[in-house]
């Protein structure tokens, strides 16, 4: 009966990711407090704003999911 798991729902979490650390790159006023990470010439993009705007992302990624399963679409 419930879909636990699938390709869209996968998808779905990983756009809702990649949204949120575009919108983290530029949104936060001080970055490179951590250990910077050289991840496709991100610089400046460090650990710890990669776990915030990761988190940020995997909480929009559930409401995402969750209103379109209440919504039937999933």
């Amino acid at each position: 009966m419930y879909n636990i798991w699938s390709i869209k729902i996968a998808i779905i979490m990983i756009i809702c990711n990649l949204l949120s650390v575009m919108i983290g790159r530029y949104a936060i006023a001080v970055r490179g407090l951590g250990p910077s990470i050289p991840l496709l010439g991100l610089e400046g993009l460090g650990l710890p704003e990669l776990l915030a705007t990761t988190s940020m992302g995997h909480v929009i990624g559930a409401g995402v999911i969750l209103g379109l399963k209440s919504m039937q679409y999933l």
